[in-house]
């Protein structure tokens, strides 16, 4: 004898009990959504807040501050068959005398401050290009000392009495007076990116930050890039299941934890301390941002191959290609999207890193940038830190420009990552 289904209880949905818990149920949905929503607003402002922030201190380093002058070059002053042992700073200060021939002797010194120190090296620069200068007059176009960029970017208060301002109303007066010819001009500062660093804020540059950057990271790349994906292979696909493999995987994922001063440390010790190798160099950097960036490049690929389906492999295997082929003939080439922005995000952490490169002597005063991984050298986190730490107060509105540097190429790496992924990846 069959039994006949139990009758559907039907839902009184006018019951005043069950109208309360779903007006209950509906109230917790929307004070969830509205703490997301909340979340995310205080998100974006943060975001908003740093970059204003950043932006409105640090523009003021795009542009600089420049005189155009006649610069009187005499024989007296420059020898035609030496021009670069020329007393080019008695020409910057006779040059001067020219254009405010009413300045006393002993006012001098302070005139040639309205230059930078860096004015003499140019004029010198462009006689030797062109010796035909000696006996005539070169026109050239250089930077002002910072405080008096500072004066024309608005940073220095006229109004604030003269003695605790850092010029003069004398000094003051004079810049006006360039100003009023028309010798003053305000373009876009090239030196940001042409020059390596100064101890003048308006001729220090990112120049050898940049290539120190670049050799570091391509370091880093070449050590990270093939290891890295070696690794990840052989314990995905080759490597046997058992408590040596297990102990592998337990300690690559908790290096991909360990805070950055770790890997510097052991840099420390191992690269400079027992290899001897030359510090400061950007290969040595390079090799320690590599310890760094391994596990983040192992556990991106593991996760790339285990994506690819099995089938892939088993339709393979089934065809007679070895496991070598399959691998490397059908997982690998599947999953290289995920390798390849797995890969990207590691490089991109390793280029904001600080902590391990001042550890290895990255942050050294370098006049000059690098023309190789092996010479001296520092990187764009480390020049930010390093500029962030100067007194003067040039330097406040370069390191918020670096920043603003070192946040652009970040955003260009990560978005190539997300660009390679939506262009090669696949949907099974």
């Amino acid at each position: 004898m069959t039994q006949s289904p139990p009758a559907e209880r039907k839902v009184d949905w006018k019951d005043p009990q069950l109208a309360a818990t779903l007006r209950a149920r509906h109230a917790r949905e929307r004070r969830l959504k509205l703490l997301g929503l909340a979340s995310l607003g205080a998100a974006f402002a943060m975001l908003f807040i740093l970059l204003a922030s950043l932006a409105a201190s640090g523009y003021k380093a795009f542009v600089q501050t420049h005189v155009t002058m006649d610069f009187i070059i005499s024989e007296q002053n420059v020898s035609p068959d030496k021009p670069e042992k020329g007393k080019y700073r008695k020409v910057v200060a006779e040059s001067l005398q020219a254009v405010f021939p009413e300045v006393s002797r002993k006012e001098m010194r302070q005139l040639r401050k309205i230059l930078s120190n860096g004015a003499q090296y140019m004029v010198r620069d462009a006689v030797v290009a062109d010796p035909s200068l000696i006996g005539g007059v070169l026109r050239l176009t250089v930077p002002v000392s910072d405080p008096y960029d500072q004066l024309n970017k608005g940073e220095i208060d006229r109004a604030t009495p003269e003695a605790n301002r850092r010029l003069s109303d004398r000094e003051i007066a004079w810049f006006d007076r360039l100003k009023e010819a028309g010798m003053i001009s305000t373009p876009f500062n090239k030196a940001l990116f042409l020059n390596a660093d100064s101890r003048f804020p308006e001729l220090a540059g990112l120049k050898g930050a940049l290539w120190g950057s670049f050799y570091a990271l391509l370091v880093c790349f070449l050590l990270s890039f093939p290891i890295g994906i070696g690794a990840a292979i052989y314990l995905e696909e080759f490597a046997p299941r058992n408590r040596f493999t297990d102990i592998i995987e337990v300690n690559i994922n908790n290096l991909a934890a360990v805070p950055s001063v770790v890997f510097g440390l052991l840099a420390l010790a191992v690269f400079l301390g027992w290899f001897n190798l030359p510090r400061s160099a950007a290969f040595v950097g390079g090799m320690t941002l590599a310890l760094m960036t391994l596990p983040t490049i192992i556990i991106a690929t593991r996760a790339a191959l285990k994506a690819v389906p099995p089938s892939i492999r088993e339709a393979a295997l089934g065809l007679g290609a070895s496991r070598q082929q399959v691998v490397f003939g059908h997982v690998l080439p599947l999953a290289m999207p995920g390798i390849l922005t797995g890969t990207i995000i590691g490089l991109a952490q390793a280029l904001g890193e600080t902590a391990p490169l001042l550890l290895i002597g990255m942050n050294a005063f370098i006049t000059s940038a690098p023309e190789s991984a092996f010479e001296p050298a520092t990187a764009l986190p480390t020049q930010i830190f390093i500029w962030a730490d100067s007194p003067e107060r040039g330097f406040a509105a370069r390191t918020s420009a670096a920043i603003l540097v070192l946040l652009g190429f970040l955003i260009i790496m990560n978005l190539t990552a997300v660009i390679l992924r939506r262009k090669f990846e696949r949907k099974w």
